[in-house]
């Protein structure tokens, strides 16, 4: 019977409602209907609030929409046209003759139809965008925008045109600072890109297809997005839906207040344009590099020493290879530290690997973009506190952090003079007569890392770290991105005039 009475309570308030009356009412109702035919029933009755779901509280203010024409007055001025020319090179190619090849060997000459060509590439231009950061000509745009130019032209709002010089770049935040001779420039406020929240408005301006001084606007659809795009850089980057296209890298990505929250600098697209999906490095990171390398020329990059992976990444890999695995973190986010390297500052502080960091400072962590983007803010010998799980138990350290060389010290660009060597491309002639194709020759050798490592005078260098060299501009950004390196090494192989092969590990570091 009392089931009957439940069933039947039900279908009166269901009644109720589909009526007409609110909820609250509706319940009322039923319950003084049934009042004095069951009193235990309604006794023991489920229990609601004023209704089942949150009702706003603003019934009669109906949402405004964001108006972000404020917000584009204030930041177009400060976003650039940067236009780069990269020099053509000289390059010698195979080129295989079908023809010679058969009335060669008809003949009795021929080399079997290949021959060797001089090609001069042309100059090649490339377009981009950049912020103003100072009223005195500081601009801020993507390391990719501007690596490799031989020219850099920088076109402002009001179409005012000056030559930039680099000052320095990092390739691993695909950062570069620029400047261009000019005061009373109007800089752009910086704003805050820990404060951004998912769902938020932003505006993404720059000069995409040319097309100088394009506003889009959308939301934050993403924080701390990690792509892949790089294998050795730091990644955590905003995604929007705000349009960005092909000449946006470097442009600005700015709140509803017009302050910049990131730099523009890649789309994921299948076609090559826009498809719904951008990605902005934070401000949180830009300042930090930006400084550095208008105060040292290179970023003084703090690492934590440890190698590890997003702790619900971990869990599912496990749980591929063996479907038993049922191990307890105490968490489900967080970094599962799958390495600790030696003399590292982690090693230092106690960290172990299957530790979970789970704070840095006062930055909570879900996942490894958060700890690289967290990590960015210090430089080499700061410290903070790293929160983690050990056996399900909290812990917490201190941690003082290193640079690539593994000591706190700061790091200064050693200029190529160091190697104490004088370089060459071979000419046509001695790339014949030492039957290559490429390669440059240390002309001359004083003293330096080339003499003290046992390079020889007129050795021919093929290869630096693996890649090949053909130019002295390919010795001199090899020699920069080693300076960069942990290892701190370029590994030269080459050849003497005589042909003998000769491999040389040149370290860099005084260490």
């Amino acid at each position: 019977m009392k089931q009957a009475f439940k069933r039947f309570y039900g279908v009166l308030i269901a009644v109720a409602i589909v009526s007409g009356l609110t909820g609250a009412f509706a319940i009322s109702w039923v319950d003084k209907l049934l009042m004095n035919e069951n009193k235990e029933l309604t006794s023991s009755k489920i229990k609601f609030t004023d209704t089942i779901y949150k009702e706003s509280v603003h019934k009669d203010s109906p949402v405004q929409p964001v108006d972000l024409t404020e917000a584009a007055e204030k930041a177009c001025p400060a976003v650039v046209y940067v236009k780069v020319t990269i020099g053509g090179k000289t390059q010698t190619v195979d080129y295989y003759d079908p023809f010679e090849d058969f009335f060669g060997d008809f003949f009795g000459r021929g080399n079997g139809g290949s021959q060797k060509r001089q090609i001069q590439t042309p100059k090649r231009q490339g377009a981009g965008s950049g912020v103003i950061i100072s009223d005195d000509g500081y601009i801020v745009t993507n390391n990719h925008v501007v690596e490799g130019a031989e020219e850099i032209m920088v076109t402002l709002n009001d179409n005012r045109e000056y030559k930039a010089r680099v000052i320095g770049l990092d390739a691993t935040t695909d950062l570069a600072l620029i400047k261009i001779d000019a005061t009373d420039l109007p800089a752009i406020i910086i704003g805050d890109s820990d404060a951004l929240k998912v769902g938020e408005w932003v505006l993404a301006i720059g000069n995409p297809f040319n097309l100088t001084s394009t506003v889009t606007a959308g939301i934050i659809s993403a924080k701390a997005r990690q792509v892949g795009a790089s294998q050795n850089g730091i990644e955590s980057f905003i995604q929007t839906d705000a349009a960005i296209n092909q000449g946006n890298s470097g442009g600005a990505l700015v709140n509803a207040r017009g302050e910049l929250v990131g730099i523009n600098a890649m789309l994921y697209s299948q076609t090559g344009s826009f498809t719904g999906y951008g990605f902005a490095i934070p401000v949180s990171i830009m300042k930090k590099v930006v400084n550095d390398l208008q105060k040292f020329g290179t970023v003084q990059r703090a690492l934590l020493g440890v190698s590890g992976m997003d702790l619900h990444n971990y869990i599912d890999a496990q749980k591929a290879k063996d479907e038993k695995f049922d191990k307890e973190f105490g968490t489900n986010d967080g970094v599962y530290v799958a390495e600790v390297l030696e003399d590292g500052a982690a090693a230092a502080a106690g960290l172990k690997e299957g530790d979970v960091i789970t704070a840095l400072g006062d930055k909570r962590i879900t996942k490894m973009s958060e700890l690289q983007e967290a990590t960015t803010k210090y430089s080499p010998g700061e410290t903070a506190t790293v929160t983690f799980l050990r056996d399900k138990k909290e812990k917490t350290a201190k941690i003082t952090f290193r640079n690539a060389k593994g000591t706190t010290k700061v790091v200064t660009p050693q200029k190529i003079d160091v190697l104490g060597a004088e370089f060459k491309e071979l000419t046509e002639a001695q790339k014949k007569d030492y039957n290559l194709s490429y390669g440059v020759q240390v002309n001359k050798l004083n003293s330096g890392r080339l003499k003290d490592a046992g390079v020889p005078e007129k050795f021919i260098i093929l290869k630096i770290n693996n890649q090949s060299v053909r130019t002295v501009a390919d010795v001199e950004k090899l020699f920069k991105s080693a300076q960069n390196s942990e290892e701190q090494t370029l590994w030269i192989y080459g050849k003497t005039p005589a042909g003998q092969q000769r491999s040389f590990a040149v370290l860099l570091s005084d260490e």
